[in-house]
């Protein structure tokens, strides 16, 4: 069973399945529940319950809004676990061998003269790293020489000692159709408005500055951008800065410090982490996108104070992001906003993979579900995907633009952005926002959205397991068993498509998965190709896991949503 939970005059009480009987006038569809038409829906599952229906919070929404994160099924869990348990004991076995000068020893180890000294490294944290990712390692930091556009070029290598060094023959595999970069709206090229623009810039301004915004680093280039990116966001004020890992981690800490209390979402970036660490503020954790969780947090935030002394909080903090790398999943905002101003906490929203990529006009989560840019006290996000550039952003009232500006210290230390850089965003932007005088960025944005549900929905008619919400256009599909990571990661390129295939640590031990990246810039035929290829390696390396696959149903608009779902 398939939902649409959007907005809507609730006529009638929710019933025992979650279902309004009556909405808008409308009549219940087949399955108890309102379809393609407005309703509201509050039900709370924690994303511990992960099966193929809906997992949401409640709310209010004014689209549909649908997530699918289905359970994994036993047989593979314990098949899963297995592998890891065989790759583990012939690890202990190999680590025996190298010991007794059996195995020849590649790794990283003290010299003799050093034995006596604090170890620099910890033999048993660098356990996974030997054994089991040096076997797939293949898999991953594949150079490219070409621009990541919808296809790119590779260098090929090969490796005589099992993944330890790499070798380059020379030759070049052309053409690789490209599912795994942020390119969400085709603006990493070589060629057009933007790149052209560019160029112009760096004949003009040259590639470096050579100084800090607070010294000689301050272009005409950079007010422009901010002004621009404000005027985009529709906040008061933005800044800019160089490195978008650094825009959260080196921001943070300017913001809170200690006596503050910061609530992350678990599934959090690694930058939100690390700025939320450097802080010094108290960290507390909540479970993904699970507002009974965030709630007693903040009730108990409120109640109990700080630790030991009871005092309130300086300020609490919530930080989460618009869409989720790794899951696909999109920030049940609505109910966020409405949690921060019911307890008069701050919010933090990273939009680094959302902005652009969603919403009617690319603006991001924050248009996607109609609401208020000011209803998000921090509006934080890259350049490094949608625009196709480097660097980040923070949005919000010119009071913290302002704050920031004196005690950031990516602002303050930073070197400023490469103007060529500053000039491809601004080109981007006002392709985007319409400002150049085409439609062209509004065709992309509505492409990557035709891309996106047509890549998603022929992916889970195929039978796999695919996390994520239907508007995202991170597509995570789950391969489970360690042996099948690097397999799928190799088989696709021997088939000329590029994926990125992502494992234990990054991800929980049993819940690896390939990851895939849909772009604007990719056509119908490219994504059937792409779609034709996983279906071969699907049914070879048989990662087709899925109970509940949907019925397929003829081409239609992106914006149709009545799937029925047939379990197996």
């Amino acid at each position: 069973m398939v939902l649409n939970m959007t907005e809507g005059p609730v006529k009638k009480p929710v019933n025992g399945n979650g279902c309004c009987r009556t909405s808008n006038g409308v009549k219940p569809g087949m399955n108890g529940c309102v379809k393609n038409h407005l309703y509201q829906q509050h039900s709370y599952c924690s994303s511990d319950e992960k099966s193929s229906h809906i997992c949401h919070n409640g709310g209010i929404y004014k689209r549909p809004f649908k997530e699918s994160f289905e359970e994994t099924p036993m047989l593979v869990a314990v098949l899963t676990y297995m592998g890891y348990g065989i790759l583990t004991l012939f690890g202990y076995l190999r680590d025996f061998l190298r010991q007794w000068k059996i195995e020849k020893c590649h790794n990283a180890t003290e010299r003799e003269e050093q034995k006596e000294f604090v170890p620099l490294y910890q033999d048993f944290e660098n356990f996974y790293t030997r054994n089991l990712y040096m076997r797939i390692r293949d898999s991953w930091n594949r150079p490219i020489c070409s621009v990541p556009g919808a296809k790119f070029d590779i260098l090929e290598r090969v490796s005589y000692d099992y993944n330890w060094t790499f070798k380059y023959t020379g030759r070049i595999v052309n053409d690789v159709i490209n599912m795994g970069s942020y390119n969400y709206l085709g603006f990493a090229e070589n060629s057009g408005v933007c790149a052209d623009a560019a160029a112009e810039i760096t004949l003009k301004y040259g590639v470096g500055v050579c100084s800090t915004r607070r010294e000689i680093g301050n272009l005409d280039k950079h007010e422009e951008l901010e002004k621009l990116a404000a005027k985009f966001l529709g906040v008061d004020a933005a800044m800019a800065f160089g490195m978008g890992f650094a825009t959260n981690s080196m921001n943070i800490p300017a913001l809170v410090g200690k006596g503050c209390l910061i609530l992350s979402d678990e599934l959090n970036h690694a930058s939100l982490v690390l700025g939320a660490r450097l802080s010094g503020a108290t960290i507390r954790v909540f479970k993904h996108n699970n507002m009974q969780s965030l709630e007693k947090l903040l009730k108990d935030a409120i109640v109990h104070g700080q630790p030991r002394t009871h005092r309130p909080w300086k300020k609490i903090l919530i930080l989460v992001e618009g869409i989720y790398s790794m899951e696909g999943s999109i920030v049940h905002l609505p109910d966020i906003v409405s949690l921060k101003k019911k307890y008069k906490a701050y919010l933090y929203l990273d939009e680094a993979h959302s902005i652009g990529a969603l919403g009617p006009t690319g603006r991001g989560v924050v248009e996607y579900f109609g609401l208020d840019p000011r209803d998000v006290d921090i509006m934080m996000g890259t350049f490094t995907k949608s625009f196709g550039a480097a660097g980040g952003y923070i949005g919000g009232t010119k009071e913290l633009v302002d704050y920031l500006r004196t005690h950031s210290h990516s602002a303050v230390y930073a070197t400023s952005m490469s103007p060529p850089v500053v000039e491809q965003i601004i080109a981007s932007m006002k392709c985007i926002m319409g400002e150049d005088g085409t439609t062209l960025g509004q065709e992309r944005v509505q492409q990557l959205a035709e891309n996106t549900r047509y890549f998603r929905r022929k992916l889970q008619e195929m039978g796999f397991i695919i996390y994520g919400n239907d508007d995202s256009p991170v597509v995570p599909m789950m391969l489970y068993m360690p042996a099948k990571i690097g397999a799928f990661g190799r088989e696709m390129l021997k088939r000329n498509i590029g994926v990125v295939v992502v494992g234990f640590p990054a991800t929980p031990i049993i819940e690896s998965r390939a990851r895939f990246c849909v772009s604007a810039a990719h056509t119908k035929e490219m994504l059937d190709t792409a779609l034709n290829v996983i279906n071969e390696v699907g049914d070879l390396l048989q990662l087709k896991y899925s109970r509940h696959r949907l019925v397929p149903l003829l081409d239609r608009p992106f914006d149709e949503t009545t799937y029925e779902e047939n379990e197996d």
